[in-house]
């Protein structure tokens, strides 16, 4: 495994498990811990020339940023 595929499998694995916990605590740190997986997501994206892929991390970072926005604007 190459670094950026460690950094996703990390990343992406936790704030998928923590988006759904009934703690608000874990929920809030989900999108933040999703935002820091982001950048490997565009870097392995890019190197690879999977267009298709790029498109979608650029809307799941919006959706991302907008979890954090609602949850920790509170």
């Amino acid at each position: 495994m190459t670094w950026d595929q460690i950094i996703i499998a990390i990343t992406g694995s936790l704030a998928s498990w923590m988006i759904h916990d009934d703690r608000k605590r874990w929920r809030l740190w989900a999108c933040i811990l999703a935002l820091v997986g982001q950048p490997a997501w565009f870097y392995a994206a890019f190197i690879a020339h999977q267009w298709g892929i790029l498109a979608m991390d650029l809307v799941w970072s919006v959706g991302w940023v907008k979890g954090f926005w609602k949850n920790w604007k509170d």
